[in-house]
């Protein structure tokens, strides 16, 4: 399956935060509404991702969502990241 730009961009923005880049797991999933970017990193990765209070988690949702077009007919994105901490 290709790689989609916004798969890309986060890929980008998501390596440099990572000390375990290798295991790092995107996974797209459509619904009516929204494209579902769902990121997976290894357990001693996710605090770097999600950062003091979610800051880092809250830009990178920022960044990822607005590089989205809006043009009427164009679903939303959504960036999830999946916390095996819990």
């Amino acid at each position: 399956m290709a790689e989609t730009d916004i798969e890309s961009l986060i890929r980008s923005l998501v390596i440099p935060l990572l000390k375990q880049p290798q295991a790092l797991s995107i996974t797209q999933k459509d619904d009516e509404r929204y494209h579902r970017y769902i990121i997976d990193v290894a357990p001693n990765d996710v605090g770097r991702l999600i950062g003091r209070q979610g800051h880092v988690a809250a830009a990178l949702r920022t960044i990822v969502e607005g590089a989205q077009s809006r043009r009427a007919n164009s679903k939303r994105v959504r960036l999830l990241i999946n916390d095996h901490r819990h």
